[in-house]
């Protein structure tokens, strides 16, 4: 299996095993609201371009909410069993590239949502899978930084996400400096940022992500 195929059955798995209303880290959307934004997003084309274009997100809210209506076993198991065989993304090599770091930063919002989670496991495979897109994505998802960012990561190759008189630095395992990059908090991420106290303020309350 590929690393984004192990987060998508992980991550099924991890719905079944909490239930529909647990929270995530995406705002105040449960469990069962975020298997809905997945299942739009892969299935209904027609109606997940308020994903990213807030013009169009009242029909996608819209049409999520209809789909969170549907049985929450149902609704977990069809994400299971990956989008229709008309859909771009169930295309093994479009879709192990453009849902990597969705699936991956959704495990993490529901399993850093809960009051006991815990650290993976270190694993080189899943890092260097996850470091090598961020070489193509950092620039979009760091454009609105005011001060330059340069991303570490131990036995890699540093990555400038963007240039600046000023900067600073995320040191941390690659899948820790993705949930920065889509913009989650600190405070749920084991990176460190390193810099001038005042550009590390500016840096952390900057948008950040797609």
């Amino acid at each position: 299996m590929t690393v984004t195929a192990d987060e998508r059955a992980a991550l099924a798995n991890l719905f079944d095993d909490l239930g529909p209303d647990q929270p995530t880290l995406c705002g105040d959307w449960t469990t069962r609201d975020l298997v809905a934004h997945l299942l739009v997003r892969e299935r209904r084309f027609d109606a997940a371009g308020g994903i990213l274009v807030p013009a169009l997100a009242k029909r996608t809210e819209k049409v999520q909410a209809h789909v969170a209506a549907r049985p929450y076993v149902e609704l977990v198991d069809e994400f299971r069993d990956g989008p229709p065989f008309w859909s771009p993304l169930g295309w093994p090599v479009v879709g192990d590239h453009a849902n990597m770091f969705e699936f991956y930063v959704h495990h993490e919002d529901v399993r850093r949502a809960q009051p006991d989670w815990q650290p993976r496991p270190d694993d080189a495979t899943h890092d260097d899978a996850l470091w090598k897109p961020l070489k193509l994505a950092a620039k979009m998802l760091f454009r609105h930084s005011p001060v330059g960012v340069v991303l570490r990561s131990a036995g890699r190759a540093d990555i400038v996400a963007r240039k600046g008189d000023r900067s600073v630095t995320l040191v941390g395992l690659p899948g820790e400096i993705v949930l920065i990059g889509f913009g989650r908090s600190p405070d749920v991420a084991r990176v460190v940022i390193e810099g001038a106290p005042d550009d590390v303020a500016a840096f952390i309350a900057s948008k950040r992500g797609l």
